[in-house]
């Protein structure tokens, strides 16, 4: 009998209110989280100093870990692919990411954190430290899209929305000079250690060249007045820029080209649509990513070997390890939740995924 009351019970209007607010909640949760999946991108990634794990940061200001050992084991499940850690670093995007021997650099609007790997994998979230560049006001707060670290004076390069690019001491924690000559939005800086130059690119369509010792410009390339790079119909921002020894890659609005830094004129320009993000020198090759879902590959002459599919449908980010002969891969990542994983570059093996 008391079996059969119990079964019978109505619940009160109080009992059905509270529950269709819990099942709105559980429901707005679920399409919350679904949305933000849905509308996420993956700004930056790098590796770890052991390269066992990849940081990548995305556009709601969170870093997520990953565990290449993990994911790349034979055994691995889709639970390997996902974060062994996933944290806030910043109100804003996280722009930019950079690893030192010891830390995990973080940019986002107008401040730079650094994280030590060693607390991260034991997922123990606490900066180091966060720096703030010397902008001119300080209601200013301008993303910081790059950074590059210069080995010569242990100094940290900020390529920032401000139009400038700010030196850090990372020895003493100090921002020790802004070099200024840019018109816009610096958008990319990379180290020509050798020289002991500082190349930065910019919104404006220059690229510029610092002599690191004296912080002064030595010689600015406006890309887009090369007949052969000239891309009106996409502007002359310049969004990726790296070095090797006497060599540029750059583009964005202008085609990636390749530049002879001696003698400062392009010697290959590559037929790549779109505007490329992100562009690496590996080996014989180049490696660019940017509007549309592939990777390219690019050999030094100017020609597109080939053209290989990713899952995000453009792309912003593009990673090499080179730091572990045991976990070698190429990762990319872009307008999606998912970072790609390349153990050979000719196919995409797995996703990782927020």
């Amino acid at each position: 009998m008391m079996r059969g009351a119990t079964c019978s019970h109505q619940p009160t209007p109080t009992e059905t209110h509270e529950y269709l607010k819990w099942l709105s909640a559980a429901a707005a949760s679920h399409f919350t989280a679904a949305s933000g999946l849905l509308h996420m991108s993956v700004f930056s990634q790098s590796f770890s100093p052991c390269g066992r794990f990849l940081a990548a940061g995305n556009n709601y200001g969170e870093i997520a870990l990953f565990s290449l050992a993990a994911a790349l084991s034979p055994d691995a499940t889709t639970a390997n692919q996902k974060p062994v850690l996933t944290f806030t670093a910043h109100e804003g995007p996280v722009f930019s990411l950079l690893s030192t021997d010891s830390v995990l650099l973080s940019a986002g609007n107008g401040e730079v954190s650094a994280w030590n790997w060693t607390e991260l994998i034991k997922k123990n979230v606490k900066p180091l430290w966060t720096k703030r560049p010397n902008y001119k006001s300080s209601l200013e707060i301008p993303e910081i899209n790059s950074m590059a670290i210069n080995p010569r004076d242990d100094s940290l390069a900020i390529g920032a929305g401000d139009n400038n690019v700010h030196i850090l001491d990372l020895e003493h924690g100090a921002f020790k000079v802004t070099l200024r000559g840019h018109t816009d939005y610096v958008h990319c800086v990379c180290v020509r250690e050798r020289e002991a130059e500082l190349l930065s690119g910019s919104e404006d369509g220059a690229v510029r060249m610092w002599d690191c010792r004296t912080g002064q410009s030595v010689h600015c390339i406006e890309v887009h007045k090369y007949e052969s790079c000239a891309r009106p119909q996409h502007g002359k921002w310049i969004s990726c820029l790296t070095t090797d020894s006497d060599w540029m890659l750059c583009g964005g609005g202008p085609s990636l080209s390749l530049w002879h830094l001696r003698s400062l004129s392009p010697t290959s320009v590559f037929p790549l649509s779109g505007c490329q993000r992100r562009a690496a020198f590996h080996q014989d090759m180049i490696l660019a990513v940017g509007d549309g879902a592939f990777v390219s590959h690019c050999l030094l002459g100017g020609e597109v070997k080939g053209q290989i599919p990713c899952t995000p449908p453009s792309l912003n980010t593009l990673q090499l390890n080179t730091k572990s002969s045991e976990h070698r891969v190429l990762t990319v990542g872009g307008g999606s939740s998912k970072i790609d994983v390349f153990t050979n570059l000719s196919y995409r093996a797995f996703s990782l995924s927020f």
